[in-house]
């Protein structure tokens, strides 16, 4: 069942620190044993989430503008569209993502990043 819902803390953190450009916020969001999947790759623990996001989001100045929240399967999806420096080349405009996040207390404990749709 999809419900529209307000964002828990853990995944309202995950996008301040995204939009704010702060590595050190978006690592205190995740839990020491998270997994982030981006486009099919896996990233695993603090060391392998930290170069994913010094490469992937903030070497690129991403930017997350939330469109829709629902829950699914025990996940929050949140589908955003996606700016930044990033290299266009043969990706839609505007980029649209699925955020796929499950959270424990204060903590991110998985994200799946896939195209919208897929």
């Amino acid at each position: 069942m999809k419900t529209e819902l307000q964002l828990p803390t853990p995944i309202e953190q995950y996008l301040q620190a995204i939009n704010s450009h702060d590595p050190a916020a978006l690592q205190r969001c995740f839990a020491q044993d998270a997994v982030v999947n981006d486009l099919k790759h896996e990233y695993h623990g603090p060391t392998e989430i930290r170069s994913w996001a010094d490469r992937e989001i903030f070497a690129v100045n991403v930017t997350l503008k939330l469109r829709t929240v629902r829950e699914a399967d025990g996940q929050v999806i949140l589908t955003v569209e996606v700016d930044g420096s990033f290299d266009r080349t043969g990706l839609p405009d505007p980029l649209v993502m699925e955020h796929s996040l499950t959270y424990s207390g204060s903590f991110v404990t998985s994200l799946c990043c896939q195209f919208a749709g897929d």
